[in-house]
């Protein structure tokens, strides 16, 4: 839908607010499934809420207006810290509450992506209102980008709790030490893969998924 470039302020207008609400509530899910799971640890830093301050992260949030902007970034919202010895179950019980946690975040961006989604399949794929057309069409694109972005399987992201979630003891410790250096990676990515074969490493690697919830939840809709 929008890829890097320059973009009209109407456009960074809805590419921002997008971000904010669809981030808010992504974090909102990570801290009420954690409480949910056993660990009020966000809950005591009062992060189970949708005020957006509250999960506020100002690196983050530049990140969001450089990609707003068109210029390559990551963006993202405050971190929820979550204590997987609080979670309820044993040692494997709680690896899988902490795939939980972090599933609940990509999954709450498809379900706003897929509730904002319905009214274009009413209207058979076009609304009268093309200022709302667009800013609709923006808030699923962005949803469905956190979604994808969010399960590659590279700290700190979603992904990657969910995958130690599931494998066995033996993979943890080749995979702890990558917490070091997962986010400088994801940095290095956004900034020069493009340079190399025309296209984004990044883009590479959560394109599949997002070209599937797009398919799935939007029949590939023109916004």
């Amino acid at each position: 839908m929008f890829g890097f470039g320059l973009r009209e302020p109407e456009q960074i207008l809805y590419i921002l607010v997008s971000f904010v609400v669809a981030t808010t509530i992504h974090e909102f899910m990570h801290a009420w499934s954690a409480w949910y799971l056993g660990d009020d640890t966000a809950q005591r830093l009062g992060r189970i809420t949708l005020n957006p301050a509250m999960h506020f992260d100002p690196f983050g949030f530049f990140g969001m207006v450089l990609i707003a902007m068109g210029i390559p970034a990551i963006g993202w919202g405050k971190p929820v810290p979550v204590n997987p010895n609080r979670l309820r179950g044993q040692l494997r019980g709680r690896r899988l509450g902490m795939a939980m946690v972090a599933f609940a975040g990509p999954l709450s961006n498809v379900v706003q992506a897929a509730a904002v989604a319905l009214p274009f399949w009413l209207a058979g794929g076009s609304l009268a209102n093309p200022q709302l057309q667009e800013f609709l069409g923006t808030f699923i694109y962005v949803n469905l980008l956190l979604a994808a972005f969010n399960m590659i399987p590279v700290p700190p992201l979603d992904g990657s709790r969910i995958l130690f979630g599931f494998l066995p003891n033996f993979w943890q410790p080749f995979l702890l030490p990558l917490e070091r250096y997962g986010i400088g990676v994801l940095f290095v990515l956004a900034i020069f893969g493009r340079q190399f074969g025309g296209g984004s490493i990044l883009s590479a690697m959560y394109a599949p998924v997002f070209d599937l919830l797009a398919r799935v939840l939007t029949n590939n809709f023109a916004f």
